[in-house]
């Protein structure tokens, strides 16, 4: 088991539009996600919502006024997959979480000595902000022996002293816990526990698909975001 230590850096939403994705959360949360920008090496844009403590939400689509390439790499989040494609047909969806990795750790250089744990680094920017995320080659959620599925946490390592959650207006938002379900949790939970993420998620095994959910606590009291 690695000694690092994780903490829970922001939760996904994955979205057909942004404006599908912000409309969910505002419904669930009672507060919309806004601000943002895009990613232009992912051909990806985003919404932001602050919640307590450092971590943030992410509503992201796949951004229409992006530039193709005949050189694009695959969209990050499993954006591109056909099967991610046919589930957000039915709606937003909290797919996704990311841990960030901390300092005096540096996250490339972990991932040169164990690629077959953890994915190819990427650099990414968003205005003033530039940072390293775990990005598999073809775009898909992390796995270890095939299973991940959006459970196992890509990882993330800030560049910049400032971190989104110190410049997103306050909202009275707090996540108080995030559960994560999955049909081979046994095989999941060695992989977090490897991480050293397996305290940030409750894991729970089923018979049905790959799941998330997170409790998030509001002036309104606790909703559910799923």
């Amino acid at each position: 088991m690695t000694a690092t230590t994780l903490r829970i850096d922001h939760l996904v939403v994955s979205a057909r539009t942004l404006d599908e994705g912000t409309q969910y959360v505002a419904d669930t949360l009672g507060v919309a996600p806004s601000g943002g920008g895009a990613h232009p090496s992912m051909r990806t844009h985003n919404r932001l919502l602050n919640l307590w403590g450092g971590v943030y939400l992410e509503v992201i689509a796949i951004d229409p006024a992006a530039a193709e390439s005949a050189i694009a790499r695959a969209r990050l989040f499993a954006l591109d997959d056909p099967a991610v494609h046919a589930r957000l047909e039915i709606g937003p969806y909290l797919s996704h979480w990311v841990a960030s990795v901390g300092r005096p750790k540096h996250l490339a250089l972990w991932q040169q000595q164990y690629p077959d744990r953890i994915s190819t680094v990427v650099p990414m920017t968003r205005g003033d902000f530039t940072w390293s995320l775990t990005v598999a080659e073809n775009g898909a959620f992390p796995s270890w022996q095939g299973a991940g599925d959006g459970v196992v946490p890509s990882l993330i390592q800030w560049d910049t002293p400032r971190h989104p959650s110190d410049v997103l207006p306050e909202t009275g938002l707090a996540l108080n816990s995030l559960t994560g379900w999955h049909p081979q949790a046994d095989v999941v939970a060695q992989q977090l526990q490897w991480l050293g993420a397996a305290p940030l998620i409750a894991l729970e095994s089923t018979d049905g698909m790959p799941a998330l959910a997170a409790e998030i606590e509001t002036p309104s009291g606790l909703r559910t975001l799923k």
